[in-house]
């Protein structure tokens, strides 16, 4: 079997959902509308003028302010009232959105192409006689991916590093009256997860990968993006069922190119044929006059 990286590099954009959407962008900034809570959030590759007035950008409810040069350590300045959290639909299933942690709110709209991507994926395994297709959620964080695999008929195992991200998870699984769906939540390193899933033998159709650059596992493991992922990969690999199985890797704030990991992805997965793109995301005003890249990805899906 081969598995060649793509010649073309795919730009997915998305002008969010019905519970999101970017309202402007420029100067460093970004204007964003989380279900009727609008905020003012640092975003280093804005660096184009801004559209709309002054007067807009002065409407949101919540503006972070990025101490010194690292955007991800500052505080909220709440303008307008803010409840402690609120809920965003995303398809039915409903993320609570918190302004806590850094300047993240619990959600990352961007990723709803490999959302719904993940989505005909888990669809086209059930047409195909999967009765309930299994899905992996590699630091799945807050959860939308995993409950909207659930919500489609998918079993999921959700794994993530973080407490306070699992039980977030548990509430939104709540908030989307998902209780009975099949879903373990894991408070796991994800290297050591995935290796313990292949002396198991375990496998899965769709796996869901979103490493960050630098972090630590529950009992302060360490991940650094560069050296741990071409393992993780290769377990991902042995992890794949051998039909109707997919697998996305997403990257965020790094300086590298897609192609990079699609070679990795080529490598690891060339037992397995199929076929992958590769290419960026990013998240396009609703009015279409800026466009904000927020990530590279490598998708893959093997054979049917």
């Amino acid at each position: 079997m081969t598995l060649t990286v793509p010649k073309t590099y795919n730009l997915i954009e998305s002008t969010g959902f019905a519970g999101y959407e970017l309202l402007d962008s420029g100067h460093g900034r970004k204007l964003e509308r989380f279900g009727d809570i609008i905020v003012d959030r640092p975003e280093g590759q804005a660096i184009w003028q801004p559209r709309l007035p002054k007067e807009r950008w002065g409407k949101a409810h919540a503006v972070f302010s990025a101490s010194g040069e690292d955007e991800e350590k500052g505080k909220w300045r709440i303008d307008r009232k803010v409840p402690d959290s609120w809920p965003v639909d995303i398809d039915g299933v409903k993320m609570l959105c918190r302004l806590q942690g850094l300047w993240h709110l619990g959600l990352f709209p961007e990723q709803m192409p490999h959302w719904q991507w993940m989505l005909e994926k888990i669809a086209a395994a059930k047409a195909a006689g999967v009765e309930r297709p299994r899905v992996l959620n590699l630091f799945g964080y807050t959860g939308a991916a995993s409950l909207l695999a659930a919500a489609a008929g998918a079993e999921v195992v959700h794994v993530d590093a973080s407490k306070k991200a699992i039980q977030w998870a548990r509430e939104n699984q709540s908030a989307s009256k998902l209780e009975a769906a099949p879903v373990r939540w894991m408070l796991d390193d994800a290297r050591k997860f995935t290796a313990r899933e292949v002396r198991r033998e375990r496998d899965y159709h769709i796996l869901l990968v979103d490493p960050p650059k630098f972090g630590r596992g529950p009992k302060n493991e360490t991940w650094d993006l560069f050296a741990d992922v071409p393992g993780l990969m290769e377990d991902c690999a042995k992890l794949a069922a051998r039909r109707h199985a997919a697998m996305v890797l997403t990257v965020y704030a790094i300086r590298a190119s897609g192609f990079s990991f699609a070679e990795l992805v080529a490598e690891k997965f060339a037992h397995a044929g199929g076929k992958m793109d590769v290419g960026e995301l990013a998240i396009r005003s609703r009015d279409g006059r800026a466009v904000v890249p927020t990530s590279l990805f490598v998708r893959w899906s093997g054979n049917a």
